[in-house]
């Protein structure tokens, strides 16, 4: 996979993308990342990249025609390439959009800043992605966590290729409680069913204590989950609470 980030701050990039599974890949040759600064394609001798806003407002806005030149150069020689603006206005990133993104062998992430960017980039995108609904002061940390969530799903990445799938969100719940040693901290235990060896027990705890979990903390999600009849039921984890009691 190859994903080129147009943005007017290139360094922001540098430690987040050297480090963890986005270097992993990248040493491995399964992923490649090319930053691409904006204000090499704004044209003029200052290099412009943004003005005031027709119809009076706050703050400058990004202009048009250095994104649109620095889309045609970055493009021009890709096959098939996918065009994303991060923006707040755009469809919020889930599991699901990672994935399909995920299909695509060329990427190009564009990061808007300042008090936005000029509406007519829209139609030179195919789609729109923001991380939330809350502000922020550009698009580089957006392009970060999307490059960071779509670095996990390029094979060998991760150490355990079942890491990816066994997660939350991938089946639409959030993921089951984790424990490692030691078996008792400070009064809080590990549930008996996870030291007890019997693995159609522990994937049935798991299974249930995931749907608890999403129940108590994330709702909302159920209603695109992949349910069985008897995961509507949603029973509580049996044994042992999924989740240390509150202080």
């Amino acid at each position: 996979m190859h994903i080129h980030v147009i943005t007017l701050f290139p360094e922001m990039f540098g430690s987040p993308l050297g480090a963890s599974i986005p270097k992993r890949a990248q040493d491995k040759g399964t992923l490649r990342i090319f930053l691409w600064n904006l204000r090499d394609f704004a044209p003029g001798k200052h290099r412009e990249t943004d003005d005031t806003p027709y119809g009076g407002g706050q703050g400058m806005v990004m202009k048009i025609e250095p994104i649109a030149i620095a889309l045609e150069a970055v493009c021009d020689s890709m096959t098939a390439p996918w065009r994303v603006l991060l923006s707040p206005q755009g469809r919020r990133l889930d599991h699901a959009v990672v994935q399909r993104l995920a299909g695509h062998e060329e990427i190009v992430l564009v990061c808007g800043r300042y008090e936005g960017v000029d509406a007519r980039a829209a139609s030179f995108v195919d789609e729109e992605v923001s991380i939330g609904d809350f502000v922020l002061s550009g698009g580089e940390l957006p392009a970060l966590v999307l490059i960071d969530a779509l670095s996990r799903l390029v094979p060998g990445s991760l150490g355990n290729p079942a890491s990816a799938s066994d997660e939350s969100f991938v089946d639409g719940l959030l993921e089951y409680p984790q424990y490692t040693r030691p078996e008792e901290f400070r009064g809080q235990r590990v549930p008996d069913v996870l030291l007890s060896g019997d693995h159609a027990r522990i994937a049935d705890w798991r299974r249930q204590a995931a749907l608890q979990r999403t129940r108590e903390r994330r709702p909302d999600l159920l209603d695109g989950a992949k349910l069985t009849e008897e995961d509507r039921g949603i029973p509580t984890a049996t044994g042992d609470h999924p989740d240390p009691p509150e202080d």
